[in-house]
């Protein structure tokens, strides 16, 4: 290989390196300023969530696109377990019923996808998480709607100003940035975290 070509290929590696740690510090910059004036609205999150835990109700979980992939992690997290054997938690993930998300989308509207589900599985002293970056996803906003008349509370893992849900739900986590992975790696780590609380409270060692 010629010394430009070598040269080239450091350069590229160089840059993609710079990339790396431009990315990487965007991502805790964000987690930095989340966590600065939202760590007790965590706190309060994973306590409405072991409140209704702790009387019978279980935690459902929804959200598109990477979103969707959040949701079924923390369904997971929860009803398995974070790093230790312990006690299964109650946690469903509304994400991922195809039959019933495809019947739904193809004969009513994607707006209802999740709606419907609360309607069908959700009870008073259920708890929701709703995940949406914008805020503004319509099929979210319905589902915290419909649990509003049902009597349901509901938790926003949200970004880029909360949009419409910030105002619906009965607490709003709001990570302040506009770039949607960012948003999610935010979401992710404040996940475990209140995961973590949950069943350190629930499921003592």
């Amino acid at each position: 290989m010629s010394k430009p070509e070598l040269s080239r290929q450091a350069e590229t590696a160089a840059s993609k390196i710079e990339t790396v740690h431009s990315l990487a510090e965007e991502s805790l910059t964000a987690k930095r300023a989340f966590f600065t004036q939202s760590a007790a609205d965590v706190a309060r999150a994973a306590d409405m969530i072991i409140a209704a835990m702790r009387t019978g109700g279980k935690l459902l979980l929804l959200g598109n696109g990477g979103s969707a992939a959040d949701a079924q992690h923390i369904a997971a997290e929860l009803a398995f377990k974070m790093g230790r054997e312990r006690a299964a938690l109650p946690a469903i993930a509304l994400t991922t019923d195809t039959s019933l998300l495809t019947a739904i989308s193809n004969d009513r509207s994607f707006d209802h996808v999740f709606s419907r589900q609360i309607q069908a599985l959700g009870r008073q002293g259920d708890i929701v998480l709703a995940l949406s970056t914008s805020g503004n996803s319509t099929n979210v906003i319905e589902a915290v709607k419909v649990a509003q008349t049902m009597g349901i509370k509901s938790i926003g893992l949200l970004g880029a100003g909360g949009g419409q849900l910030a105002a619906l739900v009965d607490l709003a986590l709001i990570v302040p940035h506009q770039d949607t992975p960012r948003i999610q790696e935010v979401h992710i780590a404040a996940s475990h975290i209140i995961c973590q609380l949950i069943e350190d409270e629930l499921c003592p060692r």
